[in-house]
């Protein structure tokens, strides 16, 4: 089958469709967006994807390239070695199920979450399923494993993991619910209390759905940072009740004080991962406040221990999601927490490449974009 010839190339091997559908040799060879090396992805055919007995085929939808794909694709992050096929926020539909799965069937509309997790090891059992001692990502090869993605006309994954979506929801919608659960994630683990105020550092995506969250959970006052005032105005028309850029507003703690009766913050959301933005983040909130921290596009960062310790902070890290995603699901139906204006462009999966080089790039005004192998 010529279909496999690439994958062979790459030492990738052939594996098995899923049964029962089983496509005819005359049947078209299955698409997908293929990281070959950095900064190089091409559009080819691929291998049907494995599916084995607790397991479900999809077919996908809907797929968002996410930050952590860009930074992948230039080889920075060290998590998507290739040869790969990348993507882990996607929706579709069910074509066909492994004989050990129960609760699903071909037909239904499903979004999935991104981590496999076990669900057998001490940390599933309590519910920390993005903790799991065996989780491995959809779209990442680290060295220790590889786990192709959703950036391909059909993906398999456990049922385990698995949501069906209502009707309503459309596909480009359903595939941004991964994101969602970030930062729905990130405000469960943060207390909250009424009359509470919150600061957002970075109003990309994941600030600009952690920001809606925070409002939905309570938080009577979220001031939006950035240094970009199209972000900004982004995160203003999404629900914050202020705006702050560094670059021209000058001090970020000064700022919140100012709006805290001279407290600071009781709560900062770090979305960004960069040493000035954590620490900005500490500096603002207020004695006994909370600094959670969601991005991390630097591994390591300064810690201003003196202030963290004497001021009493709570530094908590957020990672993923564990069990959010049913509540996200029902937060965009219900369009408490909107997208629309966080969606760039839905884009055929065959012009993946060339989406995947502009925003490597840094194309102005480009925030989430979602590849569609339907389009």
């Amino acid at each position: 089958d010529t279909r496999y010839s690439i994958l062979d190339t790459l030492g990738v091997h052939p594996p098995l469709s899923c049964p029962p559908p089983q496509n005819p040799p005359s049947s078209p060879a299955v698409k997908a967006l293929l990281l070959t090396e950095y900064k190089k992805m091409s559009y080819v055919d691929v291998a049907d994807p494995v599916c084995g007995p607790e397991d479900v085929l999809i077919q996908v939808r809907a797929c968002g390239i996410c930050g952590s794909d860009i930074h992948g694709y230039d080889g920075s992050t060290g998590r998507r070695i290739p040869p790969l096929v990348m993507g882990h926020e996607a929706a579709g539909v069910i074509t066909g199920v492994g004989a050990q799965v129960k609760g699903f069937a071909p037909g239904d509309r499903v979004t999935f979450d991104s981590t496999v997790f076990c669900g057998e090891c001490v940390h599933c059992k309590r519910g920390d399923v993005n903790l799991c001692d065996n989780r491995q990502v959809l779209g990442v090869s680290c060295g220790d494993y590889r786990r192709h993605g959703a950036f391909a006309e059909f993906v398999t994954v456990p049922a385990r993991i698995l949501h069906k979506l209502p009707d309503a929801l459309g596909f480009a919608e359903a595939a941004m619910i991964e994101a969602v659960s970030v930062g729905v994630h990130a405000v469960r683990l943060t207390p909250v209390a009424p009359g509470d105020t919150a600061i957002v550092v970075g109003t990309g995506m994941i600030g600009l759905l952690t920001l809606q969250a925070a409002k939905i959970a309570g938080f009577a006052q979220v001031i939006a940072v950035d240094t970009e005032d199209s972000r900004l105005a982004v995160a203003m028309e999404l629900g914050a009740t202020h705006s702050f850029n560094p670059k021209t507003g000058g001090d970020l703690t000064d700022y919140v004080k100012s709006l805290t009766k001279g407290q600071g913050a009781d709560a900062a959301f770090e979305c960004v991962g960069l040493n000035a933005t954590v620490l900005s983040a500490i500096h603002a909130v207020r004695k006994g406040g909370t600094v959670t921290l969601v991005g991390n596009l630097s591994p390591k960062t300064e810690l201003p221990l003196q202030i963290v310790v004497t001021r009493q902070l709570r530094l908590q890290g957020s990672c993923a999601s564990a069990g959010e995603i049913p509540r996200c699901i029902e937060l965009l139906a219900t369009r408490q927490i909107k997208v629309d204006k966080i969606i760039s462009a839905v884009a055929p999966l065959a012009q993946g490449a060339d989406w995947f080089a502009k925003l490597y790039a840094g194309a102005p005004g480009v925030m989430k974009v979602i590849l569609a192998p339907q389009v």
